[in-house]
């Protein structure tokens, strides 16, 4: 099976955290799934190095890149997914959305009211326990 080692960014700013929505895909179980944003590791690249060029790129954003918050491993139909999650810090809400069809800014109570794409599942449930 294909392995594919991602980075994503949970984005807080001020009490709310980001949740981007994906566009339609032909996987339907990734297709219009909302999820942390991010993207692959390329080349000789460093997990904060990809992280903040995926951003950039997806988001034009330069968050503040912090700890590491959670790896998640997790077998999809089609491929198996390392994600490293990141906490990383906005200076502001303001963002532009490159490949997204929608984000929201959410309380972490309301994380859980969102189709979330399942690998992004185990990131949600540890922000809801870290209260």
């Amino acid at each position: 099976m294909k392995q594919i080692e991602v980075v994503a960014a949970v984005v807080l700013f001020e009490d709310k955290i980001l949740c981007v929505q994906r566009a339609e895909h032909k996987l339907s179980y990734i297709s219009r799934k909302f999820e942390f944003p991010g993207g692959k590791i390329e080349g000789e690249e460093t997990k904060i190095q990809a992280l903040k060029r995926e951003l950039e790129e997806e988001l034009d954003i330069e968050p503040e890149i912090e700890d590491l918050f959670l790896t998640v491993v997790h077998s999809y139909p089609d491929f198996e997914l390392t994600m490293h999650s990141f906490i990383c810090n906005a200076r502001t809400k303001k963002l532009k959305l490159k490949e997204h069809i929608a984000a929201l800014w959410l309380p972490k109570h309301q994380l859980a009211q969102l189709d979330w794409a399942a690998a992004d599942l185990p990131i949600v449930e540890k922000l809801l326990l870290d209260d």
